[in-house]
C-alpha cells in the first residue's frame, strides 16, 4: 500500500494527515478539502517539516478527487463539528449529506478502497459511508473506540500516577453517550483495575470517559482533534503494516451479540484487508445489557439517516 487519502483538512483531518506522514509507512498522503488551498497549504507546511523530523512520505493538498485515484485507504473527516450545547445526533442531517457525497466521489476514482470514517455522530456517518460505496462491510469501518479507549485509559493514568503505556481497555457500543466502557477487560500492566482503584472512582471515571468530548467541546468551543486525528492515523497503520491489531472500531455487527445490521463498537483484528475477525467477548448479563441498549440508541439515529435520504 503507498497511497492514503484523507477527506477533510480541518483540525482532525489535518492531524491525521501530519501524524500519518511522522509514521513515515507510506509513499503519499492526500489532503482534500473543498477550500483548495487550506488543503495545499497544510499539506505544503507537513512537507516542509519532513526535512525537520526525517520522514519521506510527500503530502499534497487539493480540491479534486482526481487526486486521489488509486488510494488504497481513504480516511473521512468531513463535515461541520460539534459547538457547545450540540449532540453528536444534531450534526445528522448536515453531515449525511456530507460523507455520502464524499463516498460517491472517492469511489469514482478508486476502485476497492477501505474506508475509515471519523465524522460525528459516528456509528451513522460510518453507516452512510457504508452504503454509498457499496464496498463490503469489512472495509468500511468507524474510529471511536481507539479514541475512546484512549480518554478511558488517559484519565485512569492520571488517578493512578502510571503510564498511559500500561494500560489497556475495551470500550464497546456507540460512540457517545450510551457507550459502553468494560472495567472487568481493563489492566494496568496485566493487573486487573478492579484490584487497584476504588469503586466508586472507577465509575466516575467511566462517566467522564461517555461525555469526554463533550468536555473538550466546552473547554475549546469545538471537537477535539489531536486525540482523534492520531487515532486514525493507528488504524491506517496497523493496515498498512498488516499488524492485525486489536482495537474497538466501530463495524456492522451481523449476529455477533445478538445484534444484526447495525454499527456500534467492538473489538476487532484490523489487518491489510481491513477487518479481520470481529472478537465475541463473554460479556456477563448486565455487559450485554448496556450494549443492547445502546445499540438500540444507534438504530434510531440510523432509522432518523434513512428517512432523512428518502
Amino acid at each position: 500500500m503507498s497511497k492514503v487519502t484523507v477527506i477533510g483538512a480541518g483540525n482532525v483531518g489535518a492531524t491525521c494527515a501530519n501524524v500519518l506522514a511522522h509514521k513515515d509507512i507510506v509513499k503519499e498522503v492526500i489532503l482534500l478539502d473543498i477550500q483548495g488551498d487550506l488543503a495545499r497549504g497544510k499539506a505544503l507546511d507537513s512537507w516542509q517539516q519532513a526535512p525537520i523530523d526525517n520522514y519521506s512520505t510527500y503530502l499534497v493538498g487539493t480540491d479534486d478527487y482526481k487526486d486521489t485515484a488509486g488510494s488504497d485507504i481513504v480516511v473521512i473527516t468531513a463535515g461541520i463539528p460539534r459547538k457547545p450545547g450540540m449532540s453528536r445526533d444534531d450534526l445528522i442531517a448536515t453531515n449525511a449529506k456530507i460523507v455520502s457525497s464524499v463516498t460517491d466521489s472517492i469511489m469514482k476514482h478508486s476502485a476497492n478502497p477501505i474506508i475509515i470514517v471519523v465524522s460525528n455522530p459516528l456509528d451513522v456517518m460510518t453507516y452512510a459511508a457504508h452504503k454509498s460505496s457499496g464496498l463490503d462491510a469489512s472495509k468500511v469501518f468507524g474510529m471511536a473506540g481507539i479514541l475512546d479507549t484512549a480518554r478511558y485509559r488517559a484519565f485512569l493514568a492520571t488517578e493512578l500516577q502510571v503510564s498511559p503505556k500500561d494500560i489497556q481497555a475495551v470500550l464497546m457500543g456507540g460512540h457517545g453517550d450510551t457507550m459502553v466502557p468494560l472495567p472487568r477487560y481493563t489492566t494496568v500492566a496485566g493487573i486487573p483495575v478492579t484490584e487497584l482503584i476504588a469503586a466508586d472512582t472507577l465509575d466516575a471515571i467511566v462517566e467522564r470517559t461517555k461525555v469526554g468530548g463533550g468536555e473538550l467541546v466546552k473547554l475549546m468551543g469545538t471537537s477535539a482533534w489531536y486525540a482523534p486525528g492520531a487515532a486514525a492515523a493507528q488504524m491506517v497503520e496497523a493496515i498498512v503494516k498488516d499488524e492485525n491489531r486489536i482495537f474497538p472500531c466501530c463495524i456492522k455487527l451481523e449476529g455477533q451479540y445478538g445484534i444484526d445490521g447495525v454499527y456500534v463498537g467492538a473489538p476487532v483484528k484490523l489487518g491489510k484487508n481491513g477487518i479481520n475477525q470481529v472478537i465475541e467477548l463473554k460479556l456477563n448479563a448486565d455487559e450485554m445489557k448496556l450494549l443492547q441498549e445502546s445499540s438500540e440508541a444507534v438504530k434510531s439515529v440510523m432509522d432518523v439517516y434513512d428517512n432523512l435520504m428518502k
